[in-house]
């Protein structure tokens, strides 16, 4: 089953701590808030310096799609740049973690999983405008266009078309899916819940 979700239609909503600004994407379950849900996609417009909000019990990752990016100071040991060169970061939501802009406003990707019910995989991939083929591999699967102006995604029964910023989620879907579009950068996040030994998934 595949959902595209298009940015445009989306609502901004304030950050966990209030410092910031968030555009949700997609969240489960569908009535889970910052201290309920069990897995979280959203873009963020980072315009000041500042905390980021504390998760506990999550994990989180975060990757570049628009500005110079930011450096991340994380439990005031490491100092992370999160710029064009390495705009992808994994990180704890139990970190405390304060944000510098690098030159102006940064726009970000997160994706945020709850350890005790689920956890990520994200991979980041660049388009070179040829024709190229996607398989979805998790429970859910995350499909973002961060950069590009436009991408049809398409099966032998379907054909989504997306611009910049949409996304496209799949759950429990094993098709393979050709990617035709203008070069670009998509972003990529298999989600799986955990699992009993016989295969149910845990509350």
């Amino acid at each position: 089953m595949s959902t595209l979700i298009p940015f445009a239609g989306l609502a901004t909503v304030p950050w966990k701590n209030g410092s910031g600004s968030t555009t949700q994407i997609a969240v489960d379950p569908p009535e889970g808030d910052f201290d309920t849900f069990d897995w979280r996609i959203s873009l963020a417009t980072i315009s000041e310096d500042g905390p980021f909000s504390i998760f506990p019990g999550v994990e989180r990752t975060l990757a570049l799609v628009d500005g110079h990016g930011l450096t991340l100071d994380i439990d005031g040991n490491d100092r992370v740049l999160i710029g064009k060169d390495e705009p992808v970061l994994a990180f704890s939501g139990d970190s405390e973690i304060e944000a510098t802009l690098n030159r102006g406003p940064s726009v970000d990707f997160n994706i945020m999983t709850r350890s005790e019910t689920c956890y990520h995989l994200f991979g980041r991939r660049r388009l070179t405008g040829n024709p190229s083929g996607f398989a979805p591999r998790g429970d859910v699967s995350v499909l973002f266009l961060a950069e590009g102006d436009s991408l049809s995604v398409s099966s032998d029964g379907e054909r989504i078309g997306m611009v910049r910023f949409d996304t496209i989620l799949f759950r429990n879907d094993s098709t393979v899916w050709r990617l035709e579009g203008d070069p670009g950068v998509v972003l990529i996040a298999d989600i799986f819940f955990n699992h009993d030994d016989d295969g149910d998934e845990l509350e």
